[in-house]
């Protein structure tokens, strides 16, 4: 079994029996979230792009616990610039990791660092992550894409973290048709009532998912549950 928590925006964490792994580790300035950075423990940081609002906490996380932080080439060596250690990828590489397989997908969106100094960061992406013999498909920041059909075809997907957030990403009813397409034994909301530019109400979006015959969770933030 494997142990997933929803910190909120787009900060998932997995934990294994051995291994404890982040995505996107927003937590500084993300209302959702309910814990301290300082006391956050990681092994793994997978990035899906560079905004503020995805990296948000890697670095001082990362120095912390020397955690490896695994991300798109580009990013990676900005990570690397900073003194941590990175694993370099791109978009449909897949790599063994002690915890298990990472592959990035593509996402429809933008990567930059958004601080002032606007550098390319490479593309965006979603990831593939198995772990504990499970397997969960984060989206990242995307629009909707018919290869995500593919994505659910080629992979067993137990656990599908999807946008719903609109103006930046997939709204609700794209999001909706996203479910259909990867065909996951679930699927959950993310990247939603963070700001109000993607405030939105996420029981319309299980209703809606659940309309079409697949399960949906809304994860309580900050708590743990088993997929």
């Amino acid at each position: 079994m494997v142990k997933v928590t929803y910190h909120g925006h787009s900060a998932l964490e997995i934990r294994t029996e051995d291994h404890i792994i982040l995505v996107d580790p927003f937590f500084t300035g993300n209302k959702h979230n309910e814990i301290n950075p300082a006391e956050v423990k990681a092994d793994f940081i997978i990035l899906t792009h560079a905004h503020g609002d995805h990296i948000g906490d890697t670095v001082e996380i990362a120095r912390k616990n020397d955690s490896l932080v695994i991300a798109v080439h580009e990013l990676a060596d900005y990570m690397a610039s900073k003194g941590l250690r990175v694993h370099n990828m791109g978009i449909g590489g897949k790599r063994d990791f002690p915890f298990g397989r990472v592959k990035f997908t593509i996402a429809h969106h933008s990567s930059s660092i958004d601080n002032g100094e606007g550098h390319y960061m490479g593309e965006a992406a979603g990831v593939v992550i198995t772990a504990g013999g499970r397997t969960i498909y984060h989206a990242g920041d995307t629009g909707l894409f018919l290869d995500m059909k593919l994505i659910g075809e080629m992979n067993h997907i137990d656990l599908a973290m999807l946008p719903i957030g609109d103006n930046f990403t997939m709204g609700i009813d794209d999001a909706v048709k996203a479910a259909e397409f990867i065909n996951a034994g679930m699927v959950a909301p993310m990247h939603y009532n963070t700001f109000p530019p993607i405030e939105t109400d996420p029981e319309e979006f299980r209703r809606k998912v659940e309309s079409i015959g697949k399960k949906c969770i809304i994860m309580p933030f900050g708590k743990e549950i088993e997929i």
